[in-house]
C-alpha cells in the first residue's frame, strides 16, 4: 500500500542498501570495546547484569542488585539482555555495549522497512545514515544505558501504530502492542506516556469528524492487542511486587510521578530551563542539523501526504515538549526522538530535490569555518585534564587541534565535491562524523584514568593484592570498580544516590559508618580510594592518620594503611 500522493515524483540519488548497512556497522562497531567501562551510568548498568550471573539467585533477576544492594529504579530488560551477552561472549567492554549497539542497528532496519511501507525508500535510507551518524546516536549507541533500547522499541511501536491507523490491518496493531510492551520493560512508563501522547495527537489530526476520532480510538481497544501487551509486560511487574513489598510505591510513584514533578527522593537529577533541549537537538543531529535552516528558503517540488507529515512531527515534537516540561532533564533523553526526526528531515530534503548543489556547498563551508575556529581555540587552550593526556604520541590538546584542522579541511573538500558532483547528494557529509568518532575514541582511550577505574583496578591487582578495597563516600563516580574487581565494594560514609534506597531498605554490610571502618582498619590491611573533591573531608577523619597516599590516578587517590 502506497501512502505517497504527488503530482511530481522526486527521487534522491539511489543509496545502495548494502552501503547503509556497511556504514551502520562501522559507526557501531569501530572502537566499541577500545575504551574501558565508564564511571557513573555505564558502570552501574554493567555491574547489575554481572551480579545477576555471579549470584545465581532468581531473586536478583526479578529485583536487580547494584553493588550487592537492591536497585529498583529501572525495569530489567536491559540487564537481562546484557547478562545474556556476558553469558555468550564474556564480561568484556564490547559485550557490555552490544545491546545499545544492536538497538541502534535495529532502528536502522526499522527506518528502512518503514520507508518501503510509505513508498519513500531512498529518503528512509538517507534518514538511516543521518540517524546512525548523528553525534547523539554515535554516543548513545556505544554507551550502556537504557535509552537506545527504549528508542528501538518505541520507534517500532510508533511506526507500526501509524501503519495500523492508516491501513486498519490488525497485524500492525499487534506489532505495535508488542513493541510497546518491550518499551515499557526497557525504561518504564515513560514509554506508554510518549506513545499515548503521540498517538492521541495524530489521531486528532487524522480524524475527519468527531465520530471518526472516537472510532479510531476504539480501534486501539482490541482485546487481542491489549492481551498481547499485558502478556509481555505484566509478569515482571507482578513478580517484582511479590518479591519486594515496597516495590509498587517506589517504582510507580517515586520513580515516575515524583521524578516528573521534581520531588523524587533522592534528588539526583538536573532540572534545566524550558529550552534545555533545543540546542541539544542541533548537537544530536550534527552535522545534518545544519541543513534545517535551508529548508525554510527552498520550495518543495513534491508534497508529502498530510497524514505522514502529522505523524512524523508528532513523533518527535511531543516527546521534546514532554521532556521540556519535566523537572528531570538529561541530555540522553533526546535519543528517543532521533529516528523520526531524521526521517522527517530526509523526506524534506527529498521533497526539495536534495537542495541545490551550491546550498550544500555552503553548508560544508560553514562547517569548515566552525572547525577552523575550534582548531584555533584548541591550539591556544590549556584544556585542563585533556592537556595532561598523550594520544597517539601527541599531547591531548595538540591531538584535538590537528583533528579539528583535518575536519576543517575535510569540510572544505566536501563542499567542492558536492558542488562539482551534485549526484553525490549529502552522502559525503558522512565523512565528518566518522572523523569525529576517530577523535573521540582516541580521547577516551587516553583518558581512562579520568573516566574509569580500570587503571586503578590494575594498580590494586598488581601491587595491593590481598587488601580489601573500600570507596570513600561517592560510589557513582567510581561505579566501574565492582565490575572490574568482580565483586561488590564496601562504601565508607556513603553519599551515593543510587545506593540510597538499597541501603535504606535492608540491613547490609556494604555501607559502613566511620566508626565501623575505624575498627575494620585496626584489624586488617585495607585500601581506600578517595576522589579529589572528597580529600578535605577524608583528611579530617580520625582514621585518616593511619593511611598514607600510595598512588594517584586521574581524579582519585589510593590510600593504604
Amino acid at each position: 500500500m502506497s501512502f505517497v500522493q504527488s503530482s511530481q515524483k522526486v527521487q534522491l540519488p539511489d543509496i545502495p542498501a548494502w552501503l547503509v548497512w556497511l556504514l551502520a556497522f562501522f559507526f557501531l562497531a569501530y572502537g566499541l570495546g577500545a575504551y574501558p567501562i565508564l564511571d557513573n551510568n555505564e558502570g552501574l548498568y554493567a555491574e547489575i547484569p554481572r551480579e545477576m550471573l555471579a549470584v545465581g539467585d532468581w531473586h536478583n533477576w526479578i529485583i536487580p542488585h547494584l553493588n550487592g544492594l537492591a536497585y529498583m529504579e529501572k525495569p530489567p530488560l536491559l540487564y537481562w539482555l546484557t547478562a545474556f551477552s556476558f553469558a555468550l561472549f564474556g564480561e568484556h567492554e564490547w559485550a557490555a555495549r552490544l545491546v545499545p549497539a544492536l538497538s541502534a542497528l535495529g532502528c536502522v532496519g526499522l527506518m528502512m522497512w518503514f520507508g518501503r511501507q510509505i513508498a519513500r525508500p531512498n529518503a528512509a535510507k538517507l534518514a538511516a545514515l543521518m540517524f546512525i551518524s548523528g553525534l547523539g546516536v554515535i554516543a548513545m549507541s556505544r554507551t550502556l544505558m537504557f535509552d537506545m533500547l527504549l528508542t528501538v522499541m518505541l520507534t517500532g511501536a510508533l511506526m507500526s501504530g501509524y501503519l495500523y491507523s492508516i491501513s486498519g490491518e490488525k497485524k500492525r496493531l499487534y506489532w505495535s502492542m508488542a513493541f510497546l510492551a518491550l518499551a515499557l520493560l526497557a525504561k518504564g512508563f515513560v514509554a506508554i506516556i510518549l506513545f499515548g501522547a503521540v498517538t492521541f495527537t495524530y489521531t486528532i489530526l487524522l480524524a475527519s469528524s468527531v465520530r471518526d476520532f472516537f472510532s479510531r480510538l476504539a480501534g486501539w481497544l482490541n482485546w487481542r492487542g491489549l492481551g498481547l501487551f499485558f502478556l509481555i509486560a505484566a509478569p515482571w511487574h507482578i513478580a517484582a511486587i511479590m518479591a519486594e513489598p515496597i516495590f509498587a510505591w517506589f517504582y510507580f510513584i517515586n520513580e515516575h510521578v515524583l521524578r516528573f514533578l521534581g520531588k523524587r527522593e533522592p534528588h539526583d537529577y538536573y532540572a534545566g530551563a524550558w529550552w534545555y533541549y533545543l540546542p541539544r537537538m542541533i548537537i544530536y543531529l550534527f552535522p545534518w542539523s545544519f541543513f534545517l535552516p535551508l529548508l525554510l528558503f527552498v520550495k518543495a517540488v513534491q508534497q508529502t501526504p498530510r497524514s505522514l507529515r502529522s505523524f512524523m512531527s508528532c513523533a518527535w515534537i511531543i516527546p521534546v515538549l514532554f521532556f521540556s516540561l519535566s523537572s528531570a532533564k538529561a541530555n540522553y533523553y533526546l535519543v528517543v526522538v532521533m529516528p523520526l526526526a531524521a526521517l522527517q528531515l530526509a523526506i524534506a530534503l527529498e521533497d526539495r530535490a536534495m537542495v541545490s548543489a551550491w546550498t550544500r556547498g555552503l553548508v560544508a563551508l560553514v562547517l569548515a569555518g566552525i572547525f577552523a575556529a575550534l582548531a584555533w581555540w584548541a591550539d591556544g587552550g590549556k584544556g585542563a585534564w585533556l592537556a595532561t593526556l598523550s594520544i597517539y604520541g601527541l599531547g591531548g590538546m595538540r591531538f584535538v587541534h590537528w583533528c579539528l584542522v583535518a575536519m576543517a579541511v575535510l569540510s572544505a573538500g566536501i563542499g567542492v565535491l558536492v558542488w562539482r558532483y551534485p549526484r553525490t547528494g549529502v552522502l559525503p557529509f558522512v565523512a565528518l562524523p566518522a572523523m569525529i568518532l576517530f577523535t573521540a575514541i582516541g580521547v577516551l582511550q587516553a583518558s581512562a584514568g579520568w573516566t574509569s577505574t580500570l587503571p586503578m583496578t590494575v594498580e590494586l591487582q598488581n601491587n595491593k593484592s590481598g587488601r580489601e578495597v573500600f570507596l570513600y563516600r561517592v560510589f557513582e563516580n567510581q561505579s566501574s570498580l565492582p565490575f572490574y574487581l568482580k565483586k561488590p565494594v564496601r562504601i565508607i560514609d556513603s553519599r551515593s544516590s543510587d545506593l540510597f534506597w538499597g541501603n535504606k531498605l535492608h540491613k547490609n554490610e556494604i555501607v559502613v559508618t566511620d566508626t565501623m571502618f575505624d575498627k575494620i582498619s585496626d584489624d586488617k590491611k585495607v585500601s581506600i580510594i578517595v576522589l579529589d573533591e572528597d580529600l578535605p573531608h577524608f583528611s579530617d577523619k580520625r582514621y585518616a592518620s593511619k593511611f598514607v597516599s600510595s598512588k594517584k590516578i586521574g581524579r582519585s587517590t589510593l590510600f593504604v594503611n
